[in-house]
């Protein structure tokens, strides 16, 4: 199923959009009145005094301004978990899961929601926390926004539309979408069913990867990010806000639509990416590359260089190398490493590791290819390759990742993974 949709283009322009005309103000963010007698309401995601290069912020015209709702109240997490993770002691041992089961009850993004591991501290705005998603319901007078961090959806299956302040995003697998902190939203199903990986970062926005040696063109484009266009719900009813706050879960009443935004110009909006549009940089010669040329978005932390978080992508590409070991090497690395599965095999894991599963190579912890792999690819012949019909994803962290409880004992864990090391053979003689 495919929905077609207006968007914008452009990653982190300065958009401007009414879904009626003249709700925009022209030449000034707030009038003492807005046409059709909207409410003009700014929304941040950055400090106000942020450099401009920095700086992100939206104005909203709107039908109610935000502060229209009931008091909060705390509702039972679930299984959302924010770090510090604290209910588990981290070891240093590599980690696989299976994918997370599609439910049998109606469940819908918010009751979907289960949290695999975190790094950093979300109340200190450093680090990551990584949720599974499985739904087979869409959200029903109830919205959702997350104060902890920004949320990078990477869905595996199904399809489903982002129905968000800013407007309308539809994405399914080979696709993904961000929205910022604090934007609120209702995920709908178009599909008997959805899953699949999301990204919670409390740092700094994500922004594109430098291309350094590369120059001017490559990896993702600018162009190729799609924003939503106004669209807004003029519903009143008995209606439930669910905001993540400070590491926990709390409800609202709220007697109509949130998403009641008739017109909004600004740079923190909700996007939309192919995947497909990724330009891939690879070897013509010999060696395999770092993974980082395959970084799509980045949020950086204070050390330049070094990441809060990368998200790389390993997408259907030629492989030429010569006299070169061509799958991942074996490694250990002081980043940490969470990878997923979107579509067909990983090239250095054929068993067990399957779409919509997990892994987790922490830092120092040792990771490569499994043993059949090493043989197979020691042994090839070098002609020019074509890796088909893959896509897998990595979030690179500088900070250790820190499974949950329910990830290290719940039934998607696979007590053996590291048997695809056991039988690695000493191959050497002098």
């Amino acid at each position: 199923m495919t929905t077609e949709l207006e968007y914008m283009h452009g990653f982190g322009n300065e958009f401007e959009t009414e879904a009626l005309p003249g709700a925009l103000p022209v030449g000034q963010f707030s009038p003492q009145k807005v046409k059709y007698d909207l409410y003009a309401e700014q929304f941040n995601v950055t400090a106000f005094t942020a450099p401009r290069s920095d700086n992100r912020r939206n104005w909203f015209y709107r039908i109610r301004p935000s502060v229209v709702q009931g008091d909060y109240e705390a509702i039972d997490n679930g299984l959302i978990r924010t770090a510090p993770i604290t209910e588990a002691v981290t070891p240093p041992t590599m980690f696989r899961w299976d994918p997370v089961d599609i439910p049998t009850d109606r469940t819908d993004f918010v009751d979907g929601l289960v949290t695999m591991a975190a790094n950093g501290s979300a109340n200190g705005q450093a680090g990551v926390g990584v949720h599974i998603y499985s739904i087979n319901s869409s959200m029903h007078d109830r919205y959702f926004y997350n104060a902890d961090g920004e949320m990078l959806f990477v869905p595996e299956l199904g399809e489903i539309v982002l129905n968000t302040e800013c407007g309308k995003l539809a994405i399914k697998a080979g696709e993904i979408a961000v929205i910022p902190r604090g934007i609120k939203f209702s995920v709908e199903l178009l599909t008997d069913e959805a899953r699949g990986y999301i990204c919670e970062n409390y740092g700094h926005p994500y922004v594109l990867a430098e291309r350094g040696p590369v120059g001017a063109n490559g990896f993702a484009n600018d162009r190729d990010f799609k924003y939503p266009v106004a669209h807004f719900e003029d519903k009143e009813g008995d209606f439930e806000l669910i905001a993540k706050f400070n590491g926990n879960m709390f409800r609202c009443d709220i007697g109509h639509s949130p998403l009641d935004v008739v017109a909004w110009t600004g740079n923190s909006a909700p996007y939309k990416y192919d995947l497909a549009r990724f330009n891939v940089m690879n070897t013509v010669s010999f060696d395999h590359p770092d993974p980082s040329i395959f970084t799509v978005l980045t949020s950086p932390s204070g050390t330049p260089g070094v990441a809060n978080l990368d998200f790389a992508i390993f997408p259907p590409r030629w492989m030429v190398a010569e006299n070169t070991f061509r799958p991942p090497y074996y490694h250990r690395n002081m980043m940490s490493e969470f990878m997923g599965l979107i579509e067909g095999v990983y090239d250095a894991k054929e068993k067990g590791f399957v779409p919509g599963g997990s892994s987790l190579h922490n830092c120092m912890s040792p990771h490569g290819p499994e043993a059949d792999v090493f043989e197979k690819a020691s042994n090839a012949e070098l002609a020019p390759q074509r890796y088909e019909n893959t896509l897998a994803f990595m979030f690179e962290s500088r900070y250790i990742f820190s499974p949950t409880k329910y990830a290290l004992e719940g039934k998607e864990r696979q007590p053996n993974y590291t048997d695809c090391w056991r039988t690695i053979k000493k191959k050497f003689a002098v």
